[in-house]
């Protein structure tokens, strides 16, 4: 069955029942695109919520999911976390969410999410964050490059060695980590694209159109580190003066070498 926006935010709303019926939960709170961004819900949303329990009925909920079953049976689960699960249910939904108290969510860290369902008299404000966001460690442009250059160097002489899947890594993934970070500095944002505070990837190619171009060269997969390492090395010197030099030339060099 195919999963469309309407479907998802009814099962929300049969979440919200069941709750409501077994009488052991406070509140329903919607996060992510069935949150605050439901102009982001899509057929490929999945429900990302938080549940806020009674005082003391916590453990219940997460040691017996049938709350969660009542709302459409599952066909998988996994406590993934120490407060969640994520759960698929028989028709292809995915959810991922947590089971606090209030005092807990008081010290959360999320994005502001939307009160989906709750008793008379529940704090709305609980479902505003008083915790923020990890903030990103402070980091200047020749740092970000740097880095990005020292993990082209250790993947390409990991590729020499043998070690492709350690290669793929550090260049295709801990480099361009550093790429991404650079290019949220210097390339153009579109408009109306939220960023994820949690994770860069998030709606990259929607924020950054210029770069997701570049994606198909800088991550073409586990076979063709070297020519990733060119690529990300004539991405960054595209956006900055700092990935010239001894070790932009070394770098280069050894990608060349390593293609043949």
């Amino acid at each position: 069955m195919t999963t469309t926006p309407t479907r998802l935010l009814q099962r929300l709303d049969a979440i919200a029942q069941s709750l409501n019926d077994r009488g052991d939960a406070l509140a329903l709170i919607g996060l992510g695109s069935v949150g605050r961004e439901r102009d982001r819900l899509d057929e490929f949303s999945d429900l990302d919520f938080f549940v806020v329990a009674r005082p003391g009925r916590k453990a219940g909920h997460l040691a017996d999911l049938g709350w969660l079953a009542d709302a459409h049976p599952l066909e998988w689960q996994l406590r993934n976390t120490r407060d969640g699960y994520k759960a698929m249910m028989s028709d292809g939904i995915l959810c991922e969410f947590a089971v606090f108290e209030p005092d807990e969510l008081r010290d959360a860290t999320f994005a502001p999410g939307r009160v989906v369902w709750s008793i008379d008299g529940f704090d709305a404000a609980l479902a505003e964050p008083r915790a923020k966001p990890p903030s990103p460690a402070p980091a200047t442009e020749e740092w970000l490059v740097g880095e990005a250059l020292s993990c082209l160097y250790v993947g390409l002489q990991r590729w020499g060695r043998g070690e492709k899947l350690s290669a793929a890594r550090f260049v295709q993934n801990y480099a361009l980590d550093r790429l991404v970070e650079l290019a949220a500095r210097t390339d153009a944002c579109q408009d109306g694209v939220a960023a994820d505070p949690f994770n860069a990837d998030r709606r990259l190619e929607a924020r950054h159109p210029k770069l997701a171009e570049e994606l198909p060269a800088l991550a073409p997969g586990y076979a063709h580190t070297p020519a990733a390492a060119l690529a990300l090395l004539d991405a960054l010197a595209r956006r900055s003066a700092f990935a010239t030099g001894p070790m932009a030339a070394r770098v280069r060099a050894l990608a060349r070498d390593a293609r043949g």
